[in-house]
């Protein structure tokens, strides 16, 4: 008989999909702690179950885009139109078509870890995916939304694999060549936007922990520019540095 400790290790070394055949040898141990392992085991199965049926659905408006004929749908989304600091950076992804992506959300919802982890599985399911960015000059200049959606615009004519149709989180892109479609929320809504969110959102974290090198003193490594309580004292007793948006700072200086 298998003692507790290795039946513990070939559970939790379990893939969720291979719960319901491996765990079911061990589901007429009467020993408490290995049933207490098996009810735990199901349970995590059975999350499993919910999340693959969130993601399904999060191809909703994909799929309706693919009936229609469609090939290349691109998801795109922004991150960093409130910071004090940095650059508005935007996302264009492709993604390969009906690909499975476990906890792939709006950006905003997930853990810092979570989001790094996904980075570099979104990366491999993509068909095509661009980056793009406006700086705090640009932003100064023409204002954050005009900013933000020549970033967008940007990132869309970037793709190597060209969209044929565009989802955008909550506002449309002037001047595209191909139909769109902005969706309130898309982010939650749609699995392409999704996965642009979260490659726009560890692409400009990545760059604001760097900057904090340049630039030390303001917390960029841990407020990524946005307006916290440490980074207003930072500005108020150091004054702005280059990267700082002189119109979204008129007040602290």
């Amino acid at each position: 008989m298998q003692s507790v400790k290795e039946i513990e290790k070939i559970i939790k070394n379990l893939k969720p999909d291979e719960i319901p055949e491996r765990v079911e040898v061990f589901e007429g141990d009467e020993r408490t702690s290995v049933k207490k392992l098996v009810l735990a085991a199901y349970k995590r199965y059975n999350k499993y179950l919910d999340e693959t049926e969130r993601v399904k659905a999060l191809w909703t408006y994909e799929n309706d885009l693919f009936d229609e004929g469609y090939q290349y749908i691109c998801g795109v989304d922004e991150v960093g139109r409130g910071p004090l600091a940095g650059p508005v950076v935007t996302a264009a992804v492709i993604l390969k078509k009906g690909c499975f992506i476990p906890y792939i959300n709006d950006s905003k919802k997930l853990s810092e870890k979570r989001r790094e982890e996904l980075y570099d599985i979104i990366m491999k399911e993509t068909v095509s995916v661009s980056i793009a960015m406006e700086s705090h000059e640009v932003i100064d200049e023409i204002n954050i939304l005009q900013a933000t959606l020549r970033a967008m615009n940007k990132a869309v004519s970037g793709l190597e694999t060209r969209a044929d149709y565009v989802l955008v989180d909550a506002v449309t892109i002037p001047g595209l060549a191909v139909p769109q479609k902005g969706i309130i929320k898309g982010d939650g809504k749609s699995i392409s936007i999704a996965a642009a969110s979260i490659i726009a959102k560890v692409t400009r974290d990545r760059l604001m922990v760097k900057e904090a090198e340049n630039y030390p003193g303001y917390g960029f490594e841990k407020n990524k520019g946005y307006g916290s309580a440490e980074h207003i004292r930072a500005i108020k007793e150091k004054g702005l540095c280059p990267i700082h948006r002189r119109s979204f700072t008129k007040g602290f200086v």
